[in-house]
């Protein structure tokens, strides 16, 4: 898919369903503004062939003159023509409408994605960005769809309203107020519609988070026998959702169904006030014909009318949504005057823990607990949800850069970090600098001892990677995202537990080789792994969230028992 240029909204636009619709309709002005265009053609050439076969009625049958038969014969001929290419024109503008507008939707939503990194799965559930690609998008689009008929719809009853004027005002009338006044019988259906599609859009975001939570933990729910729990908490919310829908269905139905009641309705009125004007001699047979043809088009923009007020109802509860993703700001904002990023090994350090990394080095944090020494992880490299200017690289707080240049210097790889779907090698070199022959990504693969992860594999590099990496095992997948950490070759490398899963052997390989992989460069581990430990050049003992020893694995086994007692998982002996 081509990318479509994509100007961000405003703030305004962030937070009004309506001017976010409106933002999207401006930015593909001309593809609407063409489908309009074949729109108005396409049912105005409908909306004339009454009148041409009424005219041929009465001057070519009723009056027998063969020429002018044949002559507007070719009128209806020529018009059929009109109507087939422009209603192609008008469905090939009208698609192109649809998959514009959900795709802009799409790459804004995933571009702001980005944008918040870490800040969105603190503020919005899974489910309710996953929904937003599922159904959101989909009515969306189909707004921008139904402009261009409806566009048409607005235009061929103006002009069947002025026909009949022309024809009979009383008729003409009828028309012209009737219609107006059927669209007012659907209007209080419309706010209901619209808070029952809310409801359901709740719901069903709710829903949708929940099958994400089961899919992701399924592994973990089968170990614990909790699958029968989730099961049931699944059907209970699938039946709430479909009760939700089922309500929404209601009405849609009772729309549906006035959208064809309504307009035959009318045009058994005006058949029957034409057909007593024909018998009086108030209008000709071929006017009686126009006339009946001009009701049974009416249904025609009656439906598109109708159906255009329900997709922009559907398409509002859908842009409350998305408009509420997009007002969600990341913890960290750029300064408004960022200062340059200090030369490369310069020391970073943090104020708040007492923790400072010596350039060059490989340095391991053992913390108790230990979501203390991943929080100081987060902290280093500014993927906190709270980032004050504890943390400084080379004198200077994190605060004071620009949040992107700290994520190139600073890059935080943790137990969470997941591989996308893709070919094996894009996802490890994330740099795009050189493909699956870039030989950084062979030595990052050889010091992660994913070696015999890439030989297993018939295609090598070039295998497709599964949604989160799931075709390979936990401790293959911890493998792998070490090397595409090492793969970035930051000047600084912060590692959260990135041997967890691994088994002491291979734990003991990615320890030996990490320290030569890295030299020169700083690397900063959080682990318990006495393996690990014995690799680095110092290790930092996080008590409660204070650096309160510092010096290599052994000094520290012989002169601090808590930190002894934190690695072996023995207790402290109580004095």
């Amino acid at each position: 898919m081509r990318h479509l240029p994509l100007d961000h909204p405003g703030t305004a636009d962030h937070r009004s369903p309506m001017r976010f619709l409106w933002w999207l309709a401006k930015g593909q002005w001309q593809t609407l503004l063409g489908g309009m265009l074949f729109g108005i053609v396409w049912m105005s050439s409908q909306a004339v062939m009454p009148a041409v076969i009424g005219r041929a009625i009465d001057q070519g049958v009723a009056d027998r003159d063969r020429s002018a038969l044949l002559t507007l014969a070719g009128v209806m001929f020529a018009l059929g023509l009109v109507q087939a290419g422009s209603g192609i024109m008008r469905h090939r503008f009208a698609v192109t409408n649809w998959l514009t507008a959900a795709y802009r939707t799409i790459q804004l939503t995933g571009r702001h994605t980005v944008h918040l990194g870490g800040t969105l799965p603190r503020k919005v559930s899974t489910g309710e960005v996953v929904a937003i690609g599922n159904s959101d998008i989909s009515h969306l689009g189909q707004v921008m769809d139904v402009t261009a008929r409806f566009s048409g719809a607005v235009v061929s009853f103006v002009l069947v309203a002025v026909i009949l004027l022309q024809t009979s005002v009383t008729l003409g009338l009828v028309v012209l107020l009737g219609v107006p006044a059927l669209m007012l019988l659907v209007g209080p259906l419309l706010s209901p519609l619209q808070r029952r599609s809310a409801e359901q859009r709740e719901l069903m975001g709710r829903l949708s988070n929940t099958a994400t939570d089961i899919v992701s933990g399924l592994r973990v729910l089968r170990g614990i026998g909790g699958e029968q729990v989730f099961l049931s908490r699944y059907r209970r919310e699938s039946q709430e959702t479909r009760r939700a829908g089922v309500a929404v269905a209601r009405i849609q139905s009772v729309l549906d169904a006035l959208q064809v009641l309504l307009p035959g309705l009318f045009v058994v009125v005006v058949v029957w006030l034409g057909a007593r004007y024909a018998v009086t001699g108030r209008i000709t047979p071929g006017e009686l014909v126009a006339f009946y043809g001009y009701s049974a088009f009416l249904m025609i923009p009656l439906r598109t009318a109708t159906e255009y007020a329900n997709k922009v109802i559907r398409a509002r509860v859908s842009a409350v949504r998305v408009c509420r993703l997009l007002a969600l700001e990341p913890d960290v904002h750029d300064p408004a005057a960022p200062l340059e990023l200090p030369p490369e090994g310069s020391v970073l350090a943090d104020s708040r823990s007492g923790l400072t990394v010596r350039p060059g080095s490989l340095t391991a944090i053992v913390g108790e607990p230990a979501e203390e020494s991943a929080a100081l992880a987060d902290r280093l490299g500014m993927c906190a949800a709270e980032v004050d200017d504890d943390v400084t690289l080379g004198g200077l707080p994190l605060t004071a850069f620009r949040r992107a240049d700290v994520r190139r210097r600073v890059v935080v790889s943790d137990t969470g970090a997941a591989l996308f779907s893709g070919r094996l090698g894009d996802r490890l070199d994330v740099t795009g600098s050189g493909g699956g022959v870039d030989r950084r990504v062979d030595e990052a693969l050889a010091t992660a001892s994913a070696d015999d992860i890439l030989e297993a594999l018939p295609e090598g590099l070039d295998t497709v990677v599964t949604e989160r990496g799931r075709s390979f095992s936990g401790g293959q997948r911890q493998r792998l995202v070490l090397a595409r950490a090492l793969t970035v070759d930051p000047d600084v490398l912060v590692l959260v537990e990135p041997t967890s899963a691994v088994d002491a052997h291979t734990e003991a390989r990615i320890a030996a080789r990490l320290r030569g992989h890295r030299a020169g460069r700083t690397t900063v581990v959080t682990t318990s792994s006495p393996l690990v430990l014995d690799a680095a050049d110092e290790v930092a003992f996080l008590l409660d969230g204070r650096v309160v020893a510092t010096g290599t694995h052994a000094d520290l086994m012989h002169t601090e028992p808590a930190y002894r007692a934190v690695v072996t998982r023995e207790e402290v002996p109580v004095s």
